[in-house]
């Protein structure tokens, strides 16, 4: 009589031959890099390419401003939302915290409990530190940790360390000295990464990239160093990146561990960096915007970003984006006063009443029209910076005139980039 099914399991259980059951580890790519570096712009492409490609991908992104510009930019692209389970962000906090992890935890739990994407990319802030996500990630019963990607701003580089020349000096004498500034923490993201970009190469020429190249190279001379301008990584060559090699970082985890876990868990305190948030209604007055950043912008503000408005095109939802001595407009999308008012906006009656809704519950002075900025840089820089941007709001008698039909002078570009998923 033929042994049952449950019968033959039972003999292999006492046998001990059970086949082993393969846990399918999930893959996950974590974009690091200083403030401004690129990431968004970088993710963003990504996401594109996998939106285009048919490609299952989860998103985290961290940002440690509470007004989590980068999530909003994100969400924006409508390819991946909290409502599908497929994006989370995590604001207010630095990832490499202790706090930090927590969310980050929880937010795969979350993502797990409904995807079971081919990929999952973690954008991180600015000031976070590589070595707790690498330790968090070596033993992740879920996740693959892959390509650990640093973004290295060119322009920050050239401007600010002299071409790049600089750096590693500079963080010679800060591990002399005993202390821990910017430095340490642009060079460490160089040294745990498994694959480094050079970011807006397209503004330098060949040679003074190559420079760059080698002049930082010997922080991490196991990796080949890319030069990639507005975030022009093929997803296929994120999707076949290797697994992380632990080992290598295993020593440099264990010399830094001391002192990275001991550092203050906030990070505007970790790196001597203050932020500032502006919220106000009005808009900013054009010139008077252009004067500031001109002539009050010095390298101590490392990354300002927001949403802003114009008088003179009250209707575009405008992206403040700065890093280092550069400055992006990027066109988001429409305030939805500013559709309402145009009078060859083509809308029925009842998208009409649905936009007017909508606007009433934003109650702001403007419609949902605001400004709204983070400010972060060095303590003796950030608070001259703000004060000089909030100067730059319209005045009362200035909104009169512009409401009775008046014009300013306005220098920005006309033409601005636009944020875009298509």
């Amino acid at each position: 009589m033929p042994r049952s099914t449950y019968g033959l399991l039972y003999e292999a259980l006492l046998a001990n031959k059970l086949p082993q059951v393969q846990v399918k580890m999930i893959p996950l790519t974590i974009l690091n890099g200083f403030l401004g570096a690129g990431k968004t712009t970088l993710l963003k492409s990504l996401l594109v390419q996998a939106h285009k490609q048919k490609q299952s991908v989860c998103v985290i992104v961290n940002d440690m401003s509470e007004l989590d510009v980068d999530g909003v930019i994100i969400a924006n692209t409508d390819i991946v939302s909290a409502s599908e389970h497929n994006f989370v962000t995590i604001a207010a906090d630095n990832i490499s915290s202790p706090s930090g992890i927590q969310k980050l935890d929880v937010a795969i739990e979350t993502l797990l409990r409904y995807q079971n994407p081919d990929l999952i990319l973690l954008e991180t802030s600015g000031s976070s530190h590589p070595l707790p996500l690498v330790r968090y990630f070596r033993d992740h019963p879920h996740l693959q940790l892959k390509g650990f990607i640093s973004l290295v701003d060119s322009v920050m580089l050239n401007d600010d360390f002299q071409r790049g020349n600089t750096l590693i000096p500079r963080l010679k004498a800060n591990l002399q000295s005993g202390c821990r500034r910017i430095e340490n923490l642009i060079a460490e993201q160089i040294m745990f990464c498994s694959h480094l970009i050079l970011t807006k190469n397209d503004r330098l020429s060949n040679e003074t990239v190559n420079h760059i190249a080698e002049a930082i190279h010997p922080l991490n001379p196991y990796v080949s160093v890319m030069a990639v301008p507005w975030g022009n990584l093929k997803l296929s060559r994120v999707m076949t990146m290797e697994n992380y090699n632990f080992h290598r970082v295993a020593q440099l985890i264990d010399e830094l561990a001391g002192e990275v876990d001991l550092l203050p868990t906030s990070s505007d305190q970790q790196w001597k960096m203050t932020s500032e948030v502006i919220h106000d209604a009005r808009p900013f007055h054009p010139q008077r915007l252009w004067d500031v950043c001109n002539q009050h912008m010095g390298t101590g503000i490392y990354r300002s970003k927001g949403f802003f408005w114009l008088p003179g095109r009250d209707d575009l939802a405008l992206l403040w984006n700065q890093a280092a001595g550069s400055i992006n407009l990027e066109f988001i999308s429409y305030w939805k006063a500013g559709v309402l008012q145009h009078k060859d906006n083509n809308l029925t009656d009842e998208e009409r009443h649905l936009l007017m809704n909508e606007i009433d519950k934003a109650a702001g002075r403007f419609g949902d029209r605001h400004c709204s900025l983070t400010v972060i840089g060095s303590d003796d820089e950030v608070a001259p910076f703000v004060e000089a941007l909030k100067h730059c709001f319209l005045t009362e008698e200035e909104i009169q005139w512009w409401r009775s039909g008046g014009e300013f002078i306005d220098p920005w570009p006309k033409r601005v980039s636009r944020v875009t998923a298509s």
